[in-house]
């Protein structure tokens, strides 16, 4: 038997509510942080990380948006970080506060759990954040760095990648506009665990679609469902992960998830049905730099106007993080049951 869990969300913010997933708005300072460069001059952002993402979106992205330059990548491995800053004319940092120091904004491409420690002190140093999802692995991780974010009064962005691609967007506002959804399913079947494919990573291996494709499907179907507020989970073979969301206002969505399914099946579709028919999110774009350059450019007119709000801030982010975090606690239950 799969555990149901609800939350009441009428006290939604206070601390015996339990997670408050309606809550996603920013509620922060209002106040712009130090990394907000004078009116025409360009925008410093750094780079950490420097695997395949890092490399072929995120540093492509930087080094081709307006309104902003490329200037600094941070990683863990030198060696790599030196030859990715070498091909994209820009400095290599081996010491992280030094890196900080030579950017006013800081785009992140490694693993979600090292990504929430370095945001944290990213965000304390007065550094806008263009952030990957998961925003992190465990709520209190999630918490820390939302926190930081709104101590120091910088500008988030989460890079849900439908979220910002532009027809997937423009999708988005007619849906949104015309209402009268009952429900939602969506369907995601990746096939990295293939030796060759640059997106088998240890903690991918570690936790799954879930984790790395589930973002993604509940940021889609929150936006146009409207808030999750519950969460049932189930799993299959190997990381195959079933959903079944409860949103505020009474419909009704679910999600098949997996980065293990052969690789003629691989695919994605977000489909809404109710009394205007049914319609299908368009298709992921081939290149990812132009939702990426989007992301950007919205983070970097925030970090301008002194507006640290966005629908893909960390606060949004975290409450994604909440859902997933609540999944997982229903798979690891399932799977220690004798």
């Amino acid at each position: 038997m799969v555990a149901r869990v609800t939350y009441n969300t009428a006290n939604a913010g206070t601390s015996s509510s339990g997670p408050d997933w309606t809550r996603s708005d920013s509620v922060g300072s209002d106040s712009v942080g130090s990394g907000a460069p004078p009116p025409g001059v360009p925008l410093r952002f750094g780079l950490v990380g420097t695997g395949y993402w890092a490399r072929m979106a995120h540093a492509r992205a930087l080094a081709d948006t307006p309104g902003i330059e490329f200037t600094a990548v941070w990683g863990r491995n030198a060696a790599a970080a030196g030859a990715l800053a070498a091909d994209f004319g820009v400095a290599a940092h081996g010491d992280f506060d030094a890196f900080l120091a030579d950017v006013d904004a800081v785009a992140f491409s490694v693993p979600p759990d090292v990504q929430s420690s370095l945001a944290v002190r990213a965000a304390s140093a007065g550094k806008h954040l263009l952030l990957e999802k998961p925003l992190a692995l465990t709520e209190e991780a999630a918490d820390e760095l939302a926190q930081a974010v709104d101590a120091a009064g910088v500008s988030s962005v989460v890079f849900f990648i439908s979220r910002f691609q532009p027809d997937a967007r423009q999708w988005l506002a007619d849906v949104t506009n015309a209402g009268g959804w009952a429900g939602g399913s969506s369907i995601w079947l990746g096939s990295v665990y293939a030796d060759a494919s640059p997106f088998n990573t240890p903690w991918r291996r570690e936790k799954g679609g879930l984790w790395d494709l589930g973002p993604h499907v509940v940021s889609l179907l929150w936006a146009c469902l409207g808030p999750v507020t519950s969460v049932t989970a189930d799993t299959g073979r190997g990381d195959l992960v079933h959903l079944v969301l409860h949103h505020e206002g009474g419909a009704t969505s679910t999600a098949t998830i997996t980065l293990g399914a052969p690789e003629p099946a691989d695919g994605f579709d977000v489909q809404l049905w109710g009394e205007h028919g049914r319609t299908s999110v368009p298709e992921l774009a081939d290149d990812p730099t132009r939702a990426l350059r989007v992301a950007l450019t919205e983070l970097a007119d925030n970090a301008r106007s002194g507006n640290p709000r966005h629908p893909c801030d960390v606060h949004f982010g975290r409450a994604v993080t909440r859902v997933l975090v609540h999944a997982q606690r229903q798979i690891d239950a399932r799977r220690a049951a004798p």
